[in-house]
């Protein structure tokens, strides 16, 4: 299954993400495409990401004849606050020219001359946005306009930045990366903004900051109906409310499960229960 983004570019409805695997990067990469991911999510952000890695699986596939052309690549800038000492770009540089040298050196990591998606790791400001997040967001337009890359995002964003970032950007995000609580109705307010400006919104952490809701009796109960596992069930409801989910297994055969969850569909009283869930 894919999904389409309001500039017309076709994106995988699944995505596997490579946050926290270290050394292991490589060999999971090639275990997830091997299950039948074909979207790769990274940063080149080294305190949490090895995009490096990430890059030789990719030399790796395209000798098993699966080429660059065949998977959805998406990175990320990161900025100075998000970093260690171990930086993409020149930290005295501007912060266009930071941007600039990241996305080069991602190009690098990933031996391509093109990304399907690049996304703002997160604002600077943690309210509003400060003039240092239109410089960014600029830069990030910029890339997108001269067609390095075919989509362009922002991650870890409120419900007001992406509020101000449709009304006066020169283009609104294609699509948002968020944390998704259950306890705070799966990001209800982000999500409603991107339905309404046709922005794909990629949920991550839908297991992990979610651990609560798997002892729920209606949970268990629609497990069990479904004859499916409780992380296949919150992927399928992610889906089918609208959201692109990241998983970021290191289990080879939960990675084969999680694609599979599309086998079945929630009723919308389902739907209902699922997303009230936690609250």
């Amino acid at each position: 299954m894919t999904m389409l983004t309001y500039n017309s570019v076709t994106i995988p409805s699944f995505m596997y993400g490579t946050a926290w695997k270290k050394q292991a990067t490589t060999g999971l990469v090639l275990q997830a495409v091997e299950a039948g991911f074909t979207a790769i999510d990274t940063a080149n952000q080294l305190v949490h990401y090895d995009e490096a890695r990430v890059g030789e699986a990719l030399l790796e596939l395209a000798k098993q004849g699966i080429t660059r052309d065949k998977l959805f690549l998406q990175t990320k800038f990161t900025p100075v606050n998000g970093q260690d000492h171990r930086l993409p770009y020149d930290a005295h540089a501007s912060i266009t020219t930071q941007v600039q040298q990241s996305f080069e050196s991602s190009l690098a990591h990933l031996h391509t001359d093109y990304l399907d998606s690049y996304v703002l790791h997160g604002p600077y400001s943690r309210r509003g946005l400060g003039a240092d997040d239109w410089e960014v967001w600029a830069a990030i337009e910029s890339l997108y306009d001269v067609g390095k890359t075919k989509m362009i995002g922002v991650s870890n964003v409120s419900a007001d930045q992406l509020t101000l970032l449709c009304a006066k950007a020169k283009h609104k995000p294609m699509v948002v990366q968020n944390r998704c609580y259950a306890a705070f109705g799966w990001d209800k307010d982000v999500r409603e903004i991107c339905r309404t400006h046709g922005i794909i919104y990629q949920g991550f952490s839908l297991l992990t900051a979610n651990s609560g809701i798997f002892a729920e009796p209606d949970l268990r109960a629609l497990a069990t109906k479904y004859q499916a596992g409780l992380a296949q069930l919150v992927f399928r409801f992610s889906q089918q409310i609208g959201m692109l989910p990241l998983t970021g297994t290191t289990n080879p055969q939960h990675m084969k499960e999680d694609l599979q969850c599309e086998r079945f569909t929630l009723t919308p009283d389902e739907l209902a229960v699922i997303e009230t869930i936690g609250q």
